[in-house]
């Protein structure tokens, strides 16, 4: 593969462990984030610091972004000085971020005027595919594109698809977290059911998890929910921000999507009681208190 010197923007929750599989793969990285020491265990890896992004994209073949919100996003390729401003002609930029499809689009047209290619690429897998390489990528944009990309993909990820054009790979992360939404009041539900009917939360899942309600959420965040461990695996305060990305592009497509309306109400409320900053599970807390139920 011709592209070795990959950059990487932003160290949280996922960035940090997708990184260091691109690390640990032998590439030459160098890595950018708000705050140096959450690239501490990459730069002892062998990971370059570099102290913005534009000082990232100087010195990269490709350079991968994966922050918080759309608002980071177009500062962290379309600001001044940033990573466009700095990319050489034929620099591929890809953006992990879960994002708005039309930025994506615009990021796309930005980097073709600069002789430049993007992807967008949003993921999923939380926490858990981010360590294990396990993640599904979702991508939009040009396949030779995606082509030169696919080896890199392959160190974080196992289940990869392109998608279709500039903002495809948004609009399927869309599709996956309005399955989520609704699938996470189902989770929280059936464990408060079986809690106050008096059974183990544990065996329920034991039972459920193989049957015709099984499903990543039950199977991975049920079991935290028992344990009561509300880490993120993916904040809460994100999880609103991409479904309010969703019901805006439903709103555009003139597309009634009630049962994403209630959860994002749900999520809202959590952000209300200060759970912003716990995993999507965390919504087990809003529902408990809703019930009287201990938490």
């Amino acid at each position: 593969m011709a592209d070795r010197r990959i950059g990487w923007v932003g160290t949280g929750v996922m960035g940090r462990s997708m990184c260091m599989h691109i690390v640990k793969a032998g590439f030459e990285v160098a890595v950018s984030t708000r705050t140096r020491e959450r690239a501490a265990d990459l730069e002892a890896a062998g990971a370059a610091w570099c102290d913005s992004p534009g000082a990232v994209a100087a010195r990269s073949d490709v350079v991968f972004a994966i922050v918080g919100y759309p608002s980071d996003v177009e500062q962290v390729f379309l600001g001044d000085g940033a990573i466009l401003d700095n990319a050489a002609p034929g620099t591929l930029l890809v953006d992990m971020t879960t994002s708005e499809p039309s930025l994506a689009k615009r990021i796309a047209a930005a980097a073709a005027e600069r002789g430049c290619a993007a992807l967008d690429a949003p993921v999923s897998g939380g926490d858990v595919g981010a360590r294990g390489g396990t993640l599904a990528i979702m991508v939009g944009g040009a396949q030779a594109d995606f082509d030169r990309a696919r080896p890199l993909f392959d160190v974080m990820g196992e289940n990869i698809a392109l998608m279709g054009p500039a903002g495809a790979g948004q609009h399927t992360k869309m599709s996956n977290q309005i399955l989520i939404a609704s699938t996470m009041i189902g989770v929280v539900e059936s464990l408060l059911y079986g809690q106050q009917a008096g059974l183990d939360q544990d065996e329920i899942i034991d039972v459920i998890g193989k049957g015709a309600a099984a499903c990543w959420s039950i199977n991975n965040l049920g079991r935290r929910i028992v344990q009561g461990n509300f880490d993120p695996g993916f904040f809460i305060k994100h999880f609103v921000k991409d479904m309010g990305i969703a019901l805006a592009e439903a709103r555009a497509m003139n597309l009634a999507l009630p049962g994403l309306a209630l959860a994002h109400q749900f999520y809202v409320a959590a952000i209300a009681d200060g759970l912003e900053d716990l995993g999507t599970h965390g919504l087990y807390n809003v529902l408990a208190r809703m019930n009287g139920a201990a938490e």
